[in-house]
């Protein structure tokens, strides 16, 4: 695919006919009929996204094709070291989120353009021709690329989630035809709070501060002063984010921008499948080891309220958001806080009761022990639950593989999954109150136009069990590719696997029984 021919000859004839007719913060009578509803905002408008290629901008692609009547989306791109953006942009469209668009209208999947391009890189790594389209005729911009790395080290982590803010928002200002700015944070940008409002907070160090430092200090001595940089944050990401926030309050107090700010994102509700997801990180990941019966033991204090949020529930956040800021036409930045604690709560226990059932109701063929676990606190129990029940059963079984021929890989995915959860451990053994003064707003908002049906956000919708029974099944069909017709095999093998795994518990204690007669009898 050739980039340039593709903007220059598909997308400059088109926008002679649909350039949209106004400016940012300079709209006229017409514009704002123009806005009356999400259907006449988006009719015609060309769009910027960023983080396209991830989990959450994915959903955001597919609804804005599948539920706006856009003219073009331009998707900014980088290129990997064994990818080309070709290759991305051809895997981007093969992706199965698009699977109703393609039955339905293939033809809208035209509507979507590559531009090389990278949040990391001065100028967003973009070329001149490139960018001087995008400031002529984009009207919105989502901003969701940033690393989600936990222990993404701090230089890496300023880069791209606080100067790529910084360089979005330069971008931004120089478009002659901006309506509408979405930045996506994240709910725990303010960890070291246990109350949060719809504010931006600041922190002691400031962020040109933390920019200077990345820049002149070498990566061993940003090592060493990392933790007292971040205070009370747990790890680089919460902290960038929040630094990212400060630079929109900053320098983005001319934009129509707003912060969209959602907790854990967990597999979609309905759009664009019940039970989507495309990766095995953080909850996902934990969910498909207890469901594989790998993971018995989580540290967790199960008696707080886990705050999880569907993915289409965010991407109908930033919709209804970006339709609002052309709407309400007001200076402050709006911050959403995109949760479901406050007004729709579950409990880590209940969350893991709706787990633990489900693995039963609907094994994958590739389970490997009766699903079972415990939440526990205490994490000198968990170490030694770990160590029998996690590490020793992944070398036995690396040891078969091993003897078959095979490549011992179990040991190697445990260790990811045990990552993963040491860094989650922070997010479960606390709690916060996210206040939601703006959600709801937004909410009511939208049921008032009517069009809290197709782009609801209202959390209260969602049935806690029936919700974590489809992510399952997502985790089965879209991670596992395991598909429904192995189920019954499935099942049988998850029986024996009960009564073997029965069979072990009665015998580990008949045999302890015997040691501790026997040691009497001594």
């Amino acid at each position: 695919m050739n980039f340039h021919s593709c903007v220059e000859l598909k997308i400059y004839t088109k926008m002679a006919t649909t350039k949209v007719e106004f400016n940012s913060g300079h709209a006229h009578d017409k514009d704002y009929l123009r806005g009356k509803t999400i259907d006449e905002f988006f009719a015609g408008t060309m769009i910027l996204l960023t983080g396209a290629t991830g989990f959450l901008g994915k959903a955001l692609l597919e609804k804005l094709l599948h539920s706006c009547p856009v003219a073009a989306i331009f998707v900014l791109i980088r290129p990997k070291k064994d990818k080309t953006i070709e290759q991305r942009f051809e895997e981007l469209l093969n992706d199965p989120v698009f699977d109703k668009i393609r039955s339905e209208f293939p033809s809208t999947l035209k509507k979507i353009f590559p531009v090389k391009g990278d949040v990391g890189l001065p100028e967003l790594g973009l070329q001149p021709k490139d960018r001087d389209m995008l400031l002529q005729n984009v009207n919105i911009v989502f901003h969701s690329a940033a690393t989600v790395r936990f222990d993404e080290p701090l230089k890496i982590a300023v880069n791209l989630n606080v100067i790529g803010t910084d360089r979005i928002l330069d971008l931004c200002r120089r478009m002659t035809n901006l309506t509408s700015v979405i930045h996506v944070s994240t709910a725990y940008s303010n960890v070291d709070r246990r109350e949060i409002e719809e504010l931006i907070y600041t922190t002691k160090v400031k962020p040109h501060t933390v920019i200077r430092m990345c820049e002149i200090l070498n990566d061993k001595m940003l090592k060493i002063i990392e933790k007292e940089l971040i205070g009370q944050h747990p790890n680089t990401y919460t902290f960038t984010k929040n630094l990212a926030e400060q630079i929109i309050k900053d320098n983005g107090k001319d934009l129509p921008i707003a912060i969209i700010r959602p907790s854990i994102i967990g597999a979609a509700n309905k759009d664009p499948f019940p039970g989507w997801i495309d990766n095995i990180n953080g909850i996902t990941g934990l969910m498909m080891a207890v469901a594989q019966g790998t993971v018995r033991s989580i540290v967790c204090n199960e008696k707080l309220k886990i705050d999880i949020i569907p993915v289409d529930f965010v991407v109908n956040t930033m919709i209804s958001a970006s339709w609002y800021n052309f709407v309400q036409r007001i200076k402050t930045i709006k911050v959403y806080n995109c949760t479901s604690s406050t007004l729709h709560p579950i409990t880590w226990n209940k969350f893991g009761y709706f787990v633990q059932k489900h693995c039963t109701d609907v094994p994958s063929k590739h389970v490997i022990w009766y699903p079972g676990f415990k939440f526990t606190t205490n994490k000198f129990i968990h170490a030694i639950i770990k160590a029998i029940l996690h590490f020793l059963p992944a070398l036995i079984l690396d040891f078969i593989l091993k003897a078959r021929g095979h490549n011992p890989i179990m040991l190697k995915l445990y260790k990811r999954v045990d990552l993963s959860a040491k860094t989650g451990e922070y997010f479960s053994t606390h709690e916060w109150m996210w206040h939601v003064k703006n959600i709801i707003k937004l909410t009511k908002f939208t049921r008032a136009h009517k069009i809290d049906k197709k782009f609801n956000i209202n959390i209260q919708d969602v049935d806690w069990d029936r919700y974590l029974y489809q992510y399952l099944l997502g985790i089965r069909k879209y991670i596992l590719n395991d598909n429904l017709d192995t189920l019954p095999n499935a099942q049988n093998r998850l029986k024996k696997l009960y009564w073997i795994h029965q069979g072990i518990k009665i015998f580990s204690i008949a045999l302890f029984c015997s040691g501790i007669i026997a040691y009497w009898r001594y």
